[in-house]
């Protein structure tokens, strides 16, 4: 792999060439087919709680959906530290890309679990330990791509943004073990290393669910990785042509 360094920045010129390729279109597919599995068991099959009755459908995608979206903000703070070490540009923008699909991912979470507090608490939201630490978590995200997306050159907002990114596990770690820490609403884990606390068709309903949106959660980092290495290569090469085009000027005055 060869490669060339634009500033401190190393960058490769063995990067994606497109946004789509076979191997993402059948991941797709694979993810379409494994969505519908999930709205089958989830919404048909799986029957009613006894205690939260059908809100307990909300489950199937709510849990998924925060797991994963944990998922992108360890991708995210992993991403930004190789960067400030090594001023890898493949890893910021991996870290990039985990952050927006991240940020998605909490804000289903977020409206998911407001949809499931309507009927179980009486209310859309309360200022609950768990509620909160996520929405902390949701406004590091944005500010992230706030910062990310600067009009100031790559390396000052890469390097601005990471140090934002290096926040983000531990406030993972709080909004995980916010039920375990503090007094709080929201029901413990669903699945826990004591034991599942459901089971039969609900239980397989729950897996289907973690499986498809597994699979979603890669779909979206891997295409907006290469929709971002690509914005990234047309700013080098426009960056190279105001170069040689100021050069030429010197050279004709």
């Amino acid at each position: 792999m060869t490669t060339e360094t634009v500033g401190s920045v190393e960058a490769s010129d063995n990067g994606p060439m497109s946004t789509g390729s076979r191997s993402t279109m059948i991941l797709g597919i694979v993810t379409i087919i494994a969505l519908g599995v999930l709205v089958l068991f989830g919404l048909i099959l799986s029957p009613a709680d006894e205690n939260q009755g059908e809100a307990v459908r909300i489950m199937y995608v709510h849990v998924p959906s925060a797991t994963l979206s944990y998922v992108g903000c360890f991708l995210t703070t992993i991403g930004s530290v190789i960067y400030l070490w090594r001023k890898s540009r493949w890893w910021e923008l991996l870290a990039y890309a985990s952050a927006e699909v991240a940020a998605l991912f909490t804000a289903f979470t977020l409206i998911t679990g407001m949809l499931w507090g309507r009927p179980t608490w009486g209310v859309f939201w309360i200022w609950d330990a768990r509620l909160t630490s996520e929405a902390m978590l949701m406004l590091l995200l944005l500010g992230y791509l706030a910062v990310r997306g600067l009009a100031a050159d790559y390396q000052v907002r890469a390097k601005r943004a990471a140090i934002v990114g290096l926040l983000l596990v531990p406030n993972v770690l709080i909004v995980r073990e916010s039920v375990q820490w503090w007094r709080t609403l929201h029901q413990k884990p669903t699945l826990s290393l004591a034991g599942a606390h459901i089971e039969g068709l609900m239980l397989f309903s729950l897996f289907t669910g973690f499986i498809a949106i597994t699979l979603a959660f890669t779909w979206m980092v891997i295409h907006r990785f290469r929709v971002a290495w690509l914005e990234e290569q047309v700013d080098l090469e426009g960056l190279d042509t105001a170069i040689a085009e100021r050069r030429a000027e010197g050279v004709v005055s």
